[in-house]
């Protein structure tokens, strides 16, 4: 069930992305390793892809929204998972955990048209909306 509007999503986006770049200093765990460069990857990732997207809050909308929610979802399971796969587990893994079964979440609830027309219906002229 897709109930978030994509203009909801995009705000979401930054903000997620701006946590996943400062959580490991906010959250104590910057020890140099996988436990803090994953989130900050994934952070400015989601940040550019945020940018790049075609929704509300996309400034070069190259990006189709299906592809965002598709590259959300990777990125939340890549997170949620990354503790054990990069061996991180034994000293910090709630917050990658609960910060990608957040992101999963949004990605599956989040719908998948931009909630406004764009191109020349948008203007009021007569044509095909992109």
């Amino acid at each position: 069930m897709r109930f978030i509007p994509t203009a909801v999503h995009g705000p979401i986006d930054y903000v997620v992305g701006l946590l996943l770049v400062f959580a490991p200093w906010a959250g104590g765990f910057a020890a140099g390793g996988a436990e803090t460069w994953v989130p900050v990857a994934l952070g400015v990732l989601t940040i550019g892809a945020s940018l790049l997207t075609d929704y509300e809050w996309g400034v070069v909308r190259l990006i189709p929204v299906p592809t965002h929610l598709t590259f959300d979802l990777g990125s939340g399971m890549l997170l949620a998972a990354s503790p054990w796969l990069f061996g991180f587990a034994d000293r910090v893994w709630g917050p990658h955990l609960l910060v990608g079964l957040f992101e999963i979440a949004a990605a599956l609830c989040t719908q998948t048209v931009a909630g406004r027309a764009r191109g020349p219906a948008a203007l009021g002229a007569p044509g095909r909306a992109y």
